[in-house]
């Protein structure tokens, strides 16, 4: 299944020398991060507190459970070894659609350190949300949010967002 891809840069984005890895190293690294994982929000970079953690995973556990539209929302720092954060998530997609416990709907990926946001969404949610839609959400409720800093906050209101356009 294709997915539809969306790139948002929020500021600039910041160069980072990566080094070559083969694809099995990153599986290998994916899989040890997510194999105990089946949450909803992997704050891989820090940046959530922990109550801001599980509000925002018990949020969008609630949505699956109810429309069984997942939303998987991840920091990380860097996007090594790739060359670039949208290579980044589209390998972490195909990894994740490999099991059905983890495949998202909609994968968030944000990085505080490079100042990044990617969206990608499965292709049979494009009538409910458009690029415009996500390009939308993403400046109006995440972008003045991480202007500011509250990392936080931009994921909530883009989550609620998200929901809101993906309910039936």
């Amino acid at each position: 299944m294709k997915k539809l891809f969306y790139t948002l840069v929020l500021l600039s984005s910041v160069l980072l020398s990566a080094q070559t890895k083969n694809d099995t190293d990153f599986a290998s690294q994916l899989k040890n991060s997510f194999s105990g994982s089946t949450d909803c929000v992997n704050d891989f970079e820090k940046i959530l507190a922990p109550a801001e953690l599980q509000s925002l995973n018990s949020t969008l556990n609630g949505f699956e459970k109810k429309y069984l539209y997942k939303i998987v929302v991840i920091t990380t720092p860097s996007y090594a070894p790739f060359q670039s954060l949208e290579e980044y998530t589209l390998e972490l997609d195909k990894f994740l659609s490999k099991d059905p416990r983890l495949d998202p709907t909609l994968l968030i990926i944000l990085s505080k350190k490079l100042r990044q946001i990617q969206v990608i969404s499965v292709d049979f949610i494009k009538y409910k949300l458009s690029t415009e839609d996500t390009q939308n959400i993403i400046s109006t409720y995440s972008v003045p949010e991480l202007k500011k800093g509250n990392y936080y906050k931009a994921l909530e209101l883009a989550s609620n967002e998200f929901m809101k356009k993906l309910q039936p």
